[in-house]
């Protein structure tokens, strides 16, 4: 069996006036994360995790952000061709390991729902996708609530279907 890992990692600045979207799940909070896309830190980390795993490039190079295919779209529908991009290699998703860094909201209620997203999208039981979250106890630009930043590894596992 033929294994091999990734890791991600994706900073976004908070804002007013966009909605805050983590693991493809619309979190109340008075500001959003600045993007092109929906800045969807947690899936942007994942995909570049994913995409690292078998030396395919990173979002950027997939999802240009002068590309105005791209302007607002979901990060689920993204991740989602990532996993066909994935699954083109010969490979399937093993499983993940993702951490989210913010000061503020707390996140843990809709750490569930974010789970079932990523699952979901990435063709895996629930017990394959591990999402955390921690604060950097004030330090930092996470901790002054500037941005949020999140972590992915993954392994990928070549399909012996």
């Amino acid at each position: 069996m033929k294994i091999r890992v990734g890791i991600g990692y994706d900073v976004h600045a908070l804002v007013e006036g966009r909605p805050l979207i983590l693991g493809g799940v619309e979190i109340p909070y008075e500001r959003g994360l600045l993007g092109h896309s929906d800045a969807d830190v947690l899936i942007h980390a994942l995909m570049d995790a994913l995409l690292g795993a078998l030396a395919l490039g990173d979002i950027g190079s997939h999802f240009p952000d002068h590309d105005p295919r791209y302007a607002g779209i979901s990060s689920l529908l993204l991740l989602e061709r990532v996993v066909e991009l994935i699954k083109g290699q010969g490979y399937c998703v093993g499983n993940i390991d993702s951490l989210i860094v913010a000061e503020r909201p707390k996140l843990a209620p809709f750490i569930p729902q974010m789970r079932s997203n990523l699952a979901r999208a990435l063709d895996v039981d629930l017990e394959s996708v591990s999402v955390k979250a921690t604060t950097t106890e004030r330090l930092g630009f996470e901790g002054r609530s500037e941005g949020i930043g999140a972590q992915a590894i993954v392994n990928v596992v070549k399909d012996k279907r």
